[in-house]
């Protein structure tokens, strides 16, 4: 049975997971998640997606991406999963898959949605119970979107720029939008966004 053609829009935003196998753990230290982010970049500039947020957890990463090419997020998820295999099974002489089958993808169709997506994504490490705070976890846009620590790796969504006039009005009001966490059901029901999988364990 063949499987399902993505829907991909050039220019509207996407909602990407990907998860080990068996929910395996697919960092086992901070070495594996700097190469992952590093090969990350690389993919997002050759096959042309913006990345608008991200966190790397133990077992999966979450990205808020927007293609600006055709089948561009694809492209990029297949290079840097493949790149990334290859070194773990390198790394801890291992053999076979990683990943559990295809990443999953949802559009982010309205805009009123997209800021939401932003916490959502970045609050994954508070709602596993990994940290209290956001600004706690080194390993998600968080501390570039709301903190200022510079990254070469993130573009601005235009609507993340619209918070502010200038740098420092953006992230106070991006810090903000974080003093109420966001459910998953809050984001469930929505045509515009739907959390694949969301019932799965999020550490």
């Amino acid at each position: 049975m063949s499987r399902k053609p993505r829907v991909s829009i050039v220019g509207v935003p996407q909602h990407v997971i990907q998860r080990g196998n068996n929910r395996q753990a697919i960092f086992n230290n901070d070495e594996d998640r700097q190469a992952y982010i590093t090969w990350l970049k690389d993919a997002a500039d050759k096959f042309n997606v913006e990345i608008h947020a991200w966190v790397l957890m133990t077992n999966h990463v979450h990205l808020l991406c927007t293609p600006q090419a055709p089948a561009a997020i694809s492209l990029m998820m297949q290079s840097l999963g493949r790149r990334y295999v290859q070194y773990f099974n390198r790394r801890y002489e291992r053999t076979g898959t990683l990943w559990e089958g295809r990443f999953k993808s949802s559009l982010v169709q309205s805009e009123m949605y997209l800021l939401e997506v932003y916490r959502y994504i970045e609050l994954n490490p508070v709602r596993a119970g990994m940290v209290a705070d956001p600004a706690n976890y080194p390993w998600s846009s968080y501390i570039n979107n709301a903190l200022g620590k510079e990254t070469s790796l993130l573009k601005s969504h235009p609507l993340y720029l619209n918070l502010g006039t200038t740098t420092q009005q953006r992230q106070e009001r991006y810090r903000a939008l974080f003093k109420l966490e966001v459910k998953g059901s809050e984001l469930k029901g929505s045509e515009s966004f739907k959390t694949p999988n969301d019932s799965d364990p999020i550490c």
